[in-house]
Protein backbone atom coordinates (compact mmCIF):
# COMPACT_ATOMS: atom_id res chain seq x y z
CA UNK A 1 0.00 0.00 0.00
CA UNK A 2 0.99 3.38 -0.82
CA UNK A 3 1.35 5.97 1.96
CA UNK A 4 -2.13 8.01 0.53
CA UNK A 5 -3.78 4.24 0.69
CA UNK A 6 -2.74 3.92 4.23
CA UNK A 7 -4.18 7.19 5.13
CA UNK A 8 -7.12 7.07 3.71
CA UNK A 9 -7.87 3.21 4.64
CA UNK A 10 -8.26 4.53 8.83
CA UNK A 11 -7.35 0.93 10.04
CA UNK A 12 -5.40 -1.59 8.00
CA UNK A 13 -3.51 -4.94 8.80
CA UNK A 14 0.04 -4.30 8.68
CA UNK A 15 2.19 -6.15 7.21
CA UNK A 16 6.12 -6.83 7.31
CA UNK A 17 6.66 -4.78 4.27
CA UNK A 18 4.79 -1.78 5.46
CA UNK A 19 6.53 -1.83 9.05
CA UNK A 20 9.80 -2.14 7.68
CA UNK A 21 9.65 0.40 4.71
CA UNK A 22 9.71 3.66 7.06
CA UNK A 23 6.98 5.12 5.31
CA UNK A 24 5.35 5.73 8.68
CA UNK A 25 6.18 6.28 11.83
CA UNK A 26 4.84 3.40 14.76
CA UNK A 27 3.22 3.89 17.80
CA UNK A 28 3.02 1.33 20.37
CA UNK A 29 0.33 2.81 22.81
CA UNK A 30 0.37 -0.44 25.21
CA UNK A 31 1.83 -0.35 29.14
CA UNK A 32 5.72 -0.89 29.31
CA UNK A 33 4.80 -3.87 31.37
CA UNK A 34 3.20 -5.08 28.08
CA UNK A 35 6.26 -3.68 25.78
CA UNK A 36 8.49 -5.94 28.16
CA UNK A 37 6.32 -9.24 27.66
CA UNK A 38 6.02 -9.08 24.12
CA UNK A 39 8.59 -6.80 22.58
CA UNK A 40 7.87 -4.09 20.33
CA UNK A 41 8.04 -3.35 16.94
CA UNK A 42 11.64 -2.20 15.54
CA UNK A 43 12.18 1.42 15.43
CA UNK A 44 8.60 2.35 17.11
CA UNK A 45 8.10 4.70 19.91
CA UNK A 46 6.51 3.60 22.79
CA UNK A 47 3.99 6.06 24.26
CA UNK A 48 1.58 4.63 27.29
CA UNK A 49 -2.10 5.89 26.12
CA UNK A 50 -4.34 3.74 28.81
CA UNK A 51 -2.67 3.11 32.04
CA UNK A 52 -3.28 -0.32 33.80
CA UNK A 53 -6.55 0.85 35.19
CA UNK A 54 -7.89 2.56 31.44
CA UNK A 55 -7.31 6.13 32.86
CA UNK A 56 -5.42 8.27 30.33
CA UNK A 57 -4.30 11.53 30.23
CA UNK A 58 -4.73 13.40 26.56
CA UNK A 59 -2.65 16.42 27.24
CA UNK A 60 0.37 13.78 27.81
CA UNK A 61 0.13 11.59 25.56
CA UNK A 62 0.24 14.33 22.56
CA UNK A 63 2.67 16.12 23.84
CA UNK A 64 4.70 12.96 23.72
CA UNK A 65 3.53 12.52 20.07
CA UNK A 66 3.95 15.90 18.87
CA UNK A 67 7.76 14.68 19.88
CA UNK A 68 7.43 12.10 17.93
CA UNK A 69 5.37 13.58 14.56
CA UNK A 70 3.16 16.38 13.38
CA UNK A 71 -0.50 16.18 12.36
CA UNK A 72 0.11 15.57 9.14
CA UNK A 73 2.83 12.93 9.79
CA UNK A 74 1.51 9.32 9.00
CA UNK A 75 1.67 7.86 12.22
CA UNK A 76 0.30 3.59 12.36
CA UNK A 77 -0.89 3.20 16.54
CA UNK A 78 -0.24 -0.66 17.24
CA UNK A 79 -1.44 -1.80 20.82
CA UNK A 80 -2.18 -5.67 21.38
CA UNK A 81 -4.96 -6.50 19.32
CA UNK A 82 -6.47 -3.05 17.39
CA UNK A 83 -9.09 -2.47 19.81
CA UNK A 84 -7.22 0.52 22.12
CA UNK A 85 -5.86 2.32 19.07
CA UNK A 86 -9.30 1.52 16.96
CA UNK A 87 -10.57 3.98 19.93
CA UNK A 88 -7.34 6.57 19.97
CA UNK A 89 -6.79 6.83 15.87
CA UNK A 90 -10.20 7.66 16.00
CA UNK A 91 -9.77 10.99 18.63
CA UNK A 92 -6.76 11.74 16.26
CA UNK A 93 -8.45 11.73 13.23
CA UNK A 94 -11.18 13.68 14.31
CA UNK A 95 -8.69 15.92 15.42
CA UNK A 96 -6.82 16.20 12.26
CA UNK A 97 -4.06 13.98 12.69
CA UNK A 98 -2.71 11.48 9.85
CA UNK A 99 -2.93 8.46 12.17
CA UNK A 100 -4.16 4.69 11.23
CA UNK A 101 -4.89 1.55 13.27
CA UNK A 102 -2.49 -1.27 12.78
CA UNK A 103 -5.65 -3.26 12.75
CA UNK A 104 -4.55 -6.87 15.16
CA UNK A 105 -1.94 -5.33 17.23
CA UNK A 106 1.06 -7.07 18.12
CA UNK A 107 -1.03 -10.37 18.48
CA UNK A 108 -2.17 -10.38 14.59
CA UNK A 109 1.91 -9.85 13.94
CA UNK A 110 2.60 -12.78 15.88
CA UNK A 111 0.31 -14.90 13.48
CA UNK A 112 1.98 -13.84 10.44
CA UNK A 113 5.36 -14.39 12.17
CA UNK A 114 6.75 -10.98 12.57
CA UNK A 115 9.71 -10.68 14.99
CA UNK A 116 9.23 -8.23 17.46
CA UNK A 117 12.45 -6.77 19.41
CA UNK A 118 13.24 -6.66 23.15
CA UNK A 119 11.72 -3.27 24.69
CA UNK A 120 14.54 -1.27 26.10
CA UNK A 121 13.67 1.68 27.92
CA UNK A 122 15.13 5.25 27.22
CA UNK A 123 17.89 5.56 29.77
Amino acid sequence: MTPEEISNAIHVRPTKEMLESGIMKIIDIRTEMEWRQTGIVPGSHTITFFDDFGNYDVDKFLHEYHNIADKDTLVGLICRTGSRTRMVTNFLRQNGYNAVNLDGGVFYLGSIGFDLVPYQPAS
